[in-house]
């Protein structure tokens, strides 16, 4: 049973394999957990959509599906929310991941919609996160992203000491994460910032400037510690 089960999971991770202390009770479990997930998924066909193997936990809901494109196997945890207010929409690569109870949501203003997100091939996020997407937000291939990262392409405009901070508008420069990038858990990512590709950014880091590639970050506000070529 573990052959039939592993040639499925090749076609979203080719690269997978089992822990040889995996015992088959828990196998079993995942299975059952994967096949409803599975089910769920075909509720967009009544969306006239095609799920393309698309992996529903329990209470993802949706807003503005029409603008929500997605490649193959995307999975969305429990109680994940997507909502693609905007310019141009939500788009997902294939096989990507999105950890329980996240929240991506483009814009929440009916006055002034935000850009949009856009999440490359293979990427995994972890829970709770939070993507805005009101000034943009590209995420590149192949990133892995610990839980409670947030992102947010916006800033509160507040010069007029006459005027309150909410009515003075916003700016927005949005948000750029290369390829090939680990993000720790809880960290924060603010407007304006881009990534390099092969970045590596430490728990609990926020990150209000650009880094080039390949550099490793931490600290509030986030710095350089050295660079992944030992420079």
């Amino acid at each position: 049973m573990k052959k039939l089960i592993l040639k499925i999971i090749h076609l979203r991770n080719p690269n997978f394999l089992f822990d040889e202390s995996l015992n088959t009770s828990a196998l079993i479990q995942f299975i059952w957990i994967q096949i409803w997930s599975l089910l769920r998924g075909c509720i967009v066909l009544f969306l006239f959509r095609n799920p393309k193997g698309m992996l529903l936990g329990k209470g993802v809901s949706f807003f503005n599906t029409s603008k929500i494109k997605w490649g193959k196997f995307l999975r969305l945890g429990n109680q994940v929310f997507l909502s693609a207010l905007s310019k141009n929409g939500i788009q997902f690569g294939d096989n990507v991941s999105i950890g329980a109870y996240s929240q991506v949501i483009v814009s929440t203003s009916l006055h002034n919609i935000g850009n949009k997100i856009t999440i490359g091939n293979n990427v995994g996020i972890g829970e709770f996160a939070y993507l805005g997407g009101a000034g943009g937000l590209e995420i590149g291939d192949e990133c892995i992203v610990g839980q409670y990262w947030s992102c947010h392409p916006e800033n509160h405009n507040y010069d007029d000491l006459n005027v309150s901070i909410r009515h003075q508008g916003v700016s927005r420069k949005g948000i750029k994460i290369g390829k090939n990038c680990w993000i720790g858990s809880k960290v924060t990512v603010l407007d304006g910032v881009q990534i390099g590709d092969g970045c590596i950014i430490a728990a609990g880091s926020v990150v209000t400037q650009s880094f080039p590639e390949n550099s490793i970050i931490a600290g509030v506000p986030a710095k350089i510690l050295k660079n992944r070529n030992h420079e």
